[in-house]
């Protein structure tokens, strides 16, 4: 009449592993969506900066991480450039600190 525990627990799995998986699937899971909604985007956006930093020529319009807005000048060399920001005042500036650019300059007669 009486049930023995022995017969009310359930078969064990010799591996353990369904349980396991079912502990982290919801880290994996997580993980996932982080990759496709945030790294991913992320090294686009980067990608297109430093190709955008790359083919910076005298003439276009930029601006700054500090807010200048100003015309390339002068290419320095490959780190630099000069700005024109207004009355004749030049700024020279590191490349990596250009954020956007604006308009793109007609190009350079030799």
């Amino acid at each position: 009449m009486f049930v023995t525990p022995a017969f009310a627990q359930a078969a064990a799995d010799p591996m353990g592993t369904t349980g396991f998986l079912i502990q982290i699937m919801p880290f994996l899971l997580i993980f996932v969506i982080m990759y496709f909604l945030i790294i991913r985007p992320q090294r686009q956006r980067q990608k297109a900066h430093l190709e955008m930093i790359k083919n910076l020529r005298r003439g276009d319009t930029v601006v700054t991480s500090g807010g200048l807005i100003g015309k390339i000048v002068k290419i320095v060399d490959d780190t630099e450039l000069q700005l024109d920001v207004g009355e004749g005042t030049k700024v020279r500036i590191a490349r990596s600190f250009v954020q956007d650019l604006r308009a793109k300059g007609e190009p350079v007669k030799e």
